[in-house]
C-alpha cells in the first residue's frame, strides 16, 4: 500500500491543493483513497467540534469514508505554528497520537495514503522534537510541493537536502505555480528540473488543474 508525506518548501505553497488533486485524481479512477492532516492549526468551532480547512479538503477528496477527526486528530483554534498553540492551550501534542492515527488509516488498506505536513519539512512540536522525527519513524517516501515564487530555488534545493539527510527517498516534486506573473517562471523551473536531486512528477499551473490525461499517469505511478 503506497503511503507518501507531502511537505512543501513554506506555508502557504500547496500542499493541500496538490494532496487533493491526488486524492481526487485516484479516487476518480476507482482507487481507494484517504488523506490524514496529523495536525493542524488554524481551526474554527462548528458545532463544538474544530474543523481544519484543510483537512475538510483532503476529506472530501478521499473515498474511503473517514471522519474529521480520523483525517485530523489534532487540532487547535489560532493560525499560528501548532506548537506555539499547543503551548497556549497547555497541551503537548503526542507523537504516539500522530503515529496511531496513520497506523488507523493504514489499516483500512487504501491503494494510496497521503499525509500532508504542516508548513515545511522541520515543523517543530515542542521540547525539540519535529514532525519529520516521526515521518522518519514511520520510513514515509516524500513528495515535495514547490511552490514556485522568487526563493523557491533556494528553498526546493534546501528540503531535499534535509529529506535526503534524514535518509528518506523523495519520490519526487511537483512544481505549483502560485502567481501568474511570477518573473521568469520557465528559467527557475528548468533550474529546478536539472538540480532537485529527485524526478519531476508535474506541474500544476497558475489556477490550473492538469489535463486528465497527465494525472491519471501520475495517480497509477503513485499507487503502483
Amino acid at each position: 500500500m503506497p503511503s507518501y508525506f507531502v511537505t512543501g518548501t513554506d506555508t502557504d505553497v500547496g500542499k493541500t491543493y496538490v494532496s487533493a488533486i491526488l486524492l481526487k485524481a485516484a479516487s476518480e479512477a476507482g482507487k481507494k483513497t484517504v488523506g490524514y492532516k496529523p495536525v493542524s492549526a488554524g481551526c474554527e468551532v462548528i458545532n463544538g467540534r474544530l474543523v481544519n480547512e484543510d483537512a475538510s479538503q483532503l476529506l472530501a477528496n478521499s473515498s474511503l469514508p473517514v471522519s474529521q477527526d480520523e483525517v485530523n486528530p489534532i487540532a487547535f483554534v489560532p493560525p499560528i505554528a501548532p506548537h506555539i498553540a499547543a503551548q497556549d492551550a497547555g497541551v503537548a501534542i503526542s507523537a504516539e497520537t500522530i503515529k496511531a492515527g496513520y497506523m488507523h488509516l493504514k489499516a483500512m488498506s487504501p491503494d494510496l495514503l497521503i499525509m500532508e505536513g504542516a508548513g515545511g519539512w522541520r515543523l517543530p512540536l515542542g521540547d525539540k522534537r519535529y514532525l519529520s522525527d516521526i515521518v522518519q519513524q514511520l520510513k514515509l517516501d516524500v513528495i515535495i510541493v514547490v511552490g514556485m515564487r522568487l526563493g523557491c530555488l533556494n528553498h526546493a534545493l534546501l528540503t531535499a537536502e534535509a529529506v535526503q539527510r534524514d535518509g528518506l527517498t523523495i519520490k519526487g516534486w511537483i512544481a505549483n505555480q502560485l502567481h501568474p506573473d511570477m518573473p521568469r517562471y520557465a528559467e527557475n523551473l528548468d533550474t529546478l528540473k536539472a538540480e532537485m536531486p529527485a524526478p519531476f512528477l508535474g506541474e500544476i499551473p497558475y489556477a490550473k488543474i492538469p489535463a486528465n490525461h497527465e494525472l491519471a499517469a501520475l495517480t497509477q505511478q503513485l499507487c503502483e
